[in-house]
């Protein structure tokens, strides 16, 4: 006599399954993957850390002591995370293993919001000195720009917002010698960027130079490369295929060396600059994401800004289409789990042989 396994048991056994045969799990007494430079940020593990709010059976990959593990056992070279306020028991145990194992630490943090919510941050920028972080990526507007915003006005309020709080916490951050990493989050051009520093003016303050950001706000990566390696205090590298649509293009992202960036290149530019610059990979397993530039929306915020500037990508689009983007999200649980699982492990090995 059979009997049947309700349909939400199974899924999550096989989930687990999946992940134990070789998606994750450590085994003691195992020896950690070929180690690459590249570090991991979090965010490369969303579908894993969604996954286990409900699966008890999968380590929770947010806790940065299990997250460091992982990036031990992989190979990667370190790691960056919302380290929060922790004791300094916990600090001191972070640190410890980082050093033990040669990984460098990197923090995510948000801005302080007003006077009141300085101390808050000041605690942030503490614990994460305490568990050996020198340098934390921060994002200065929330959302894609042409998403986002809906007009010009709109935009500028928000970029106003943004800097209140980084003269806020730059202070903080000059008492603590922390170093703040702006990231390019799709927000501002180029010369945008540069502006917002020059404004800041402190040695505590530059970049999280993401290679393929500011693409999606059709600027070149290499030229984005170029102007923003001399202030780069850590990477986001990532790699994306493209594809047109009606009204502009999907891009997403895959494991490194399979979509059309020239990431040795970009590397190589970067390197220059700053030889010592942390990569962390931020290929994040998810649906495709549309940019939508021959809507009047995408240019709500640009005005005066010439439409000619869409045809370099457009044209990408049209002779570098990639017919195998995929809706992650239509994919069984442990499906988009080992398809995530296989996109880190692949971009380490393209790091090692071709980029590190």
């Amino acid at each position: 006599m059979t009997h049947s396994i309700p349909r939400r048991e199974f899924t999550a056994k096989l989930v687990a399954a999946t992940f134990a045969a070789g998606a994750g799990l450590s085994v003691r007494g195992q020896a950690p993957a070929p180690r690459s430079k590249m570090g991991l940020v979090t965010y490369v593990f969303n579908v894993h850390h969604s996954a286990a709010r409900t699966n008890k059976s999968l380590p929770a990959l947010n806790d940065p002591l299990n997250f460091l593990e992982e990036c031990h056992r992989l190979g990667a070279g370190g790691m960056q995370v919302p380290l929060g306020v922790r004791d300094s028991a916990y600090s001191n145990r972070l640190r410890q293993k980082a050093e033990l194992y040669r990984l460098h630490v990197e923090s995510i943090l948000g801005f302080p919001q007003n006077e009141a919510d300085v101390e808050r941050f000041e605690k942030q920028v503490a614990a994460a000195k305490e568990a050996g972080a020198t340098v934390a990526r921060m994002t200065l507007l929330p959302g894609r720009r042409y998403e986002q915003f809906k007009t010009r006005a709109d935009y500028e309020r928000a970029c106003e917002q943004g800097l209140k709080a980084l003269r806020l916490a730059e202070p903080v951050a000059a008492r603590h010698k922390f170093r703040l990493a702006l990231e390019n989050h799709k927000d501002h051009l180029i010369a945008e960027k540069l502006d917002v520093l020059k404004q800041i003016s402190s040695e505590y303050v530059g970049l999280c130079v993401d290679v393929i950001n500011n693409f999606a706000l059709l600027e070149d990566p290499l030229e984005t490369a170029r102007a923003f390696a001399p202030y780069a205090m850590t990477v986001h590298i990532k790699d994306q295929s493209i594809r047109e649509s009606e009204d502009g293009f999907w891009l997403a992202d895959e494991a490194l060396g399979e979509g059309f960036l020239d990431l040795p290149a970009i590397v190589g530019i970067l390197r220059k600059a700053k030889p010592n610059v942390n990569f962390n990979l931020e290929t994040i397993t998810r649906d495709p994401i549309k940019v939508a530039v021959r809507t009047e929306q995408y240019w709500a915020t640009f005005p005066g800004r010439p439409r000619s500037d869409m045809d370099a990508a457009l044209k990408l689009a049209k002779e570098r289409g990639s017919a195998k983007q995929v809706q992650v999200s239509k994919r069984a649980p442990a499906q988009r789990l080992a398809l995530e699982r296989r996109n880190v492990e692949q971009s380490l090995k393209y790091a090692r042989e071709k980029l590190d």
